[in-house]
């Protein structure tokens, strides 16, 4: 951000800024957009909480309910919103991510809907950010994403299918939920092997053991989260693996 502190997206309208910041780690450029909601019940006093040097986190974009964006940290800088997190091998996601917090009260809050102007909002903003760095589809991620287990924001209510439309993510429609053959926690052998392995070639930080552990039960929800929110359960149904071979499939070629 310049000295006038100007927004360095068009979507932003001014700029509130946040010392909670530091160097990217290398010099590495942003290649991955990550979608956080605040968790709070009150936007205003998530947004303070964010620009507080006692909290010791912040966020690169910060969106109102009404749609209003506010630039907290310059986009060359590592913010801090995700913590200890993982994706496609990397453990550094603050030195890799740009992160954009949503005020919205989230599963404290009994997962509230995000309202048309906002999403309208970030999906301009993700967009925008994407195009400038040149970050693929499937690398505008949700902080369940990589932090499964830890993290559930921005949740099973946020609308990804309609960033995808305006031209913002990875997505696949879902493949039906019905009855069949089932993973899940306790379960071991080849094809629970294969499930993992399919989940670590998507980006997820799963260990190929042949176990369907505690870990692996809270990847499969962050899957469904993300990609399959009607049933969010941890178990591998034929519904999630089916997506989530279609998401692999249907990959754009640049994420070799």
């Amino acid at each position: 951000m310049s000295a006038a502190l100007s927004p360095e997206s068009p979507i932003a309208t001014k700029v509130f800024p946040s010392p909670n910041h530091g160097e990217r780690k290398n010099g590495r450029p942003p290649s991955m957009i990550l979608l956080h909601y605040t968790g709070m019940p009150d936007a205003g006093e998530a947004l303070q909480w964010l620009a507080n040097p006692i909290s010791q986190v912040s966020a690169h974009y910060f969106v109102f309910e009404d749609g209003r964006v506010l630039q907290m940290v310059p986009e060359a800088r590592r913010a801090w919103h995700a913590g200890v997190s993982s994706w496609d091998g990397d453990t550094d996601i603050n030195s890799s991510s740009i992160g954009i917090e949503i005020a919205n009260a989230g599963h404290p809050g009994a997962l509230p809907p995000f309202p048309d102007a906002q999403i309208d909002s970030v999906a301009a903003l993700a967009k925008d950010i994407a195009t400038r760095w040149q970050i693929p589809p499937q690398r505008v991620l949700g902080h369940s994403d990589v932090a499964p287990g830890r993290k559930v924001d921005p949740g099973e209510a946020f609308p990804w299918r309609r960033l995808f439309d305006a031209g913002v993510g990875h997505w696949v429609e879902p493949a039906p939920i019905r009855d069949g053959r089932f993973f899940a926690r306790g379960d071991r052998g080849m094809p629970v092997e294969a499930l993992q392995a399919m989940l670590a070639m998507y980006g997820y930080g799963a260990r190929i053991t042949g176990y369907f552990d505690d870990e692996t039960e809270s990847i499969v929800s962050a899957f469904q989260r993300h990609f399959r929110p009607a049933r969010v359960d941890g178990v591998a149904d034929a519904s999630a693996i089916v997506t989530l071979r279609d998401l692999i499939a249907r990959r754009p070629q640049s994420a070799a």
